[in-house]
């Protein structure tokens, strides 16, 4: 009896452990059993195992624990048609998660992310490239105009490029794009792969290089006639202003050389004046004075050299002993 016991504990322990299970956080589980996914009371839905300890029948289910959690597909660029017939390459990321988790794990092969991934993208960018088909450049790549400006805050528009001008003439729908391709994928995912699809973005809108390269032509073009219109404009105002201000200049030079004339001409006058009441006065010592002062200019500079006749009248007072004038 006691040879039988130990192996009976072992086989019901090794029994009891074959019939827990312990679900993660964030996961959840299922039961497969003769390879069938085991459907809850209702028969209808699949049974789904919370996180937490679990039992099962042992060496006949198999339990398959799925991600719960949302997850993200970030999907690769790809190339998109416009309705003008122009090339755009589209980046994107999918938000989705598990809803149906039996559904999911029979439509992806036994729970494989990546085949659920594979499909969902297919999905997506199907209808992505519908919507793209519809629309405009223009349209695709601009939010409302609503968001871009306030209508009341343009004063003018004279400055903007052509490009700028055409954009807020257009009312984009990029974000209506986003909402469409959401809506339209998220019945047929739920459908075929039970995924919820919680969130659909554009994250980065491109052109191919030759596009990029013509239409960053045309914008630097467009801000090089902006440029040299305001140039012009400037050169013109500097013009106006080097003008007053030259006016102003030669108003005031003038205006100056007036008034220093009238000074001038004025202390000249009184000058003459005291002169002459001099001269009335002295006659003798006003000639003497003068020819005092002449003898002083003519012989400040020592290489000075003058001709003259000893007796001429520049030198008689010189000639004079006395000081006074001599007759010839």
């Amino acid at each position: 009896m006691r040879k039988l016991f130990i192996p009976l504990v072992a086989i019901l322990i090794v029994v009891t452990l074959m019939s827990v299970f312990v679900i993660p956080e964030g996961e959840r589980g299922i039961v497969i059993r003769f390879g069938r996914v085991l459907k809850d009371t209702n028969d209808v839905s699949s049974r789904i195992y919370p996180p937490g300890l679990h039992i099962k029948m042992p060496f006949f289910d198999n339990v398959r624990t799925l991600d719960a959690r949302i997850q993200t597909m970030d999907g690769k660029a790809d190339r998109f048609v416009t309705s003008e017939k122009k090339d755009v390459i589209i980046d994107t990321y999918v938000k989705w998660k598990i809803s149906d988790f039996g559904k999911y794990y029979l439509a992806t092969g036994g729970g494989n992310a990546l085949t659920a991934e594979a499909l969902l993208e297919r999905k997506v960018t199907d209808v992505l490239r519908s919507e793209i088909g519809s629309r405009e450049i223009k349209q695709i790549v601009s939010g409302p105009r609503s968001e871009i400006v306030a209508a009341d805050t343009i004063k003018d528009d004279e400055g903007l490029p052509e490009s700028a001008k055409e954009a807020l003439e257009v009312d984009g729908e990029r974000d209506k794009i986003m909402q469409d391709v959401l809506d339209d994928t998220r019945d047929s995912a739920m459908k075929d792969l039970g995924v919820e699809l919680v969130d659909f973005r554009m994250k980065k809108i491109n052109l191919p290089d030759e596009i990029s390269e013509s239409i960053y032509r045309r914008m630097r073009a467009e801000r090089e006639s902006v440029a040299r219109k305001h140039r012009s404009q400037g050169r013109e105002k500097a013009e106006i202003i080097r003008a007053q201000a030259e006016l102003e200049v030669a108003t005031t030079i003038a205006e100056a050389d007036k008034t220093a004339r009238v000074t001038r001409g004025n202390a000249d006058a009184k000058a003459a004046a005291i002169y002459a009441q001099s001269y009335q006065k002295a006659p003798e010592f006003y000639s003497f004075l003068r020819s005092l002062k002449a003898y002083e200019k003519s012989f400040s500079n020592k290489s000075d050299l003058l001709v003259l006749d000893p007796k001429s009248d520049f030198f008689k007072y010189m000639n004079a002993s006395d000081g006074r004038k001599t007759d010839k």
